[in-house]
């Protein structure tokens, strides 16, 4: 099995912090993505204090995530979402992110209420796994 990194100009460099935005797995080509925050490609928050602008940005990031992975949002069979315990008491948001980037077919997914996430201006994170044919 072979182990490929990718890192796009689009999103942030996270290469600083010992980890990769995408990794993809030669076999069954498995991605596996690093949880999606509302960074923009300067490392600058988007949204802070909204979480439906971080939402919405967090699933921007992860679509440009899966296309550089040589995939699409279609091809995620699951979620793991992450939400600070400050944004955790109306969650509508979250759901009309899903409910827009995929609108069809959408992923298998889990959303847990955490204390605080790595920033403490972040309200959510997205991270994904899938499988490209």
């Amino acid at each position: 099995m072979t182990k490929h990194a990718i890192n796009p100009k689009e999103l942030f460099d996270s290469l600083q912090y010992g980890f990769s935005q995408i990794v993809v797995s030669q076999g069954s080509r498995i991605v596996s993505i690093s949880g999606q925050v509302a960074w923009d490609e300067h490392g600058q928050i988007v949204g802070p204090g909204d979480l439906r602008r971080q939402t919405f940005r967090a699933l921007e990031n992860l679509e440009t995530a899966m296309r550089a992975a040589g995939g699409t949002l279609g091809d995620i069979a699951s979620l793991r979402i992450y939400i600070a315990q400050a944004a955790i008491d109306d969650t509508r948001p979250v759901r009309d992110g899903l409910l827009a980037f995929f609108p069809d077919n959408p992923p298998a997914t889990t959303w847990i209420g955490v204390p605080a996430l790595a920033r403490p201006e972040f309200l959510i994170e997205i991270e994904a796994f899938a499988v490209l044919d």
